[in-house]
């Protein structure tokens, strides 16, 4: 007895012309048409974003093109348009709010789908409809990707230009024009910018009047250091010196002095006598500290007393210590 064939398998033996398809399988090659685009696929995440796009603009709000740039008036900032690798993604409900209210030339504001709505989410919707910035309601996977592996984004992102930095000559200049005395922050060696963005944030604490970067073997201002920062770095300054130590050799030309904080230093922080002076602050990185050359030029090394069974602060902590003591010491004196 033979086998039953497979299902759809051929088994005639018949030879010579065959019955025809009818034109069936040649319909079968012709396809279903071109795919959609995929902002035109309601599943598409895309799509998803054309449709609430057009919610928000059915709703009264204004929505423009994510290319569409705005202008600023944030000295610290460029309201030029810059390619897309200068573009920086800032997350976070206080980063964010923070940069809006200090007018930084933000392209679009990203708000998550059915995001919890506080005062400062309505503060920060306020601000960009206002302003006229483009509001982009996104799934929260979106804003995960737009924030990056460890980012913590709270349902809120905006992107802006990449930072625009000062002079450091220009920072001292100012100050002084504005009768106070300056205190600076001046960072060595320190390349994370979660660090920058902390110093940035107790810099703004203690009443410092700017930060001064290298422009070689540092961190710098970007999205990371923004949102550890908790929108100081929308208000404080930030400078790039192309030499670290020709510029503290030129700030201390003009009377400012270097502090160097170290674990070996030859004064206590407690015993420091300069607070009152103009005074830049410098802070090595944890594992190398100071540089050969910026000890050599700095006018006293500074230490924290700690106990003995902690070896060292994180460069972050130790510059909030420096800051705190130099601003009690102000603040007593009426400075």
């Amino acid at each position: 007895m033979a086998k039953p064939s497979r299902p759809g398998a051929g088994n005639s033996k018949k030879k010579g012309a065959q019955k025809g398809t009818g034109g069936n399988g040649r319909k079968s090659l012709e396809g279903r048409g071109p795919t959609p685009k995929a902002e035109d696929r309601a599943w598409h995440v895309a799509g998803k974003r054309k449709a609430a796009q057009e919610r928000f603009a059915a709703a009264g709000g204004k929505v423009r093109p994510s290319g569409t740039r705005t202008q600023g008036g944030n000295p610290n900032r460029t309201s030029r348009a810059k390619a897309n690798d200068d573009i920086e993604t800032v997350t976070g409900r206080n980063s964010v709010l923070e940069a809006l209210r200090t007018k930084i030339p933000a392209t679009a504001f990203y708000i998550a789908q059915r995001v919890e709505m506080d005062d400062r989410v309505k503060e920060m919707l306020s601000i960009a409809t206002g302003r006229g910035i483009p509001v982009l309601e996104v799934t929260r996977q979106e804003l995960d990707r737009m924030a990056g592996f460890d980012g913590v984004h709270q349902g809120v992102a905006i992107k802006v230009p990449a930072y625009e930095y000062a002079h450091p000559q220009d920072l001292l200049e100012q100050v002084i024009d504005r009768g106070e005395t300056p205190l600076f922050v001046a960072l060595d060696g320190i390349t994370d910018p979660r660090n920058l963005g902390a110093i940035i944030r107790s810099t703004a604490a203690f009443g410092g009047h700017g930060i001064i970067l290298p422009q070689r073997r540092s961190a710098s201002v970007n999205s990371a250091a923004w949102k550890t920062s908790a929108g100081a770095a929308a208000r404080l300054p930030v400078a790039m010196a192309t030499n670290l130590t020709t510029q503290l050799k030129e700030f201390k030309k003009q009377g400012v002095f270097v502090i160097g904080l170290d674990g070996g230093g030859d004064v206590q922080l407690p015993e420091l006598q300069l607070s009152d002076r103009p005074v830049v602050i410098v802070v090595g990185s944890e594992g190398k500290g100071l540089s050969r050359l910026v000890t050599e030029h700095c006018d006293q090394i500074v230490s924290i007393p700690i106990s003995a069974a902690t070896e060292s602060l994180n460069a972050g902590i130790a510059t909030s210590v420096a800051l705190y003591q130099v601003a009690t010491a102000r603040a007593a004196k009426g400075i």
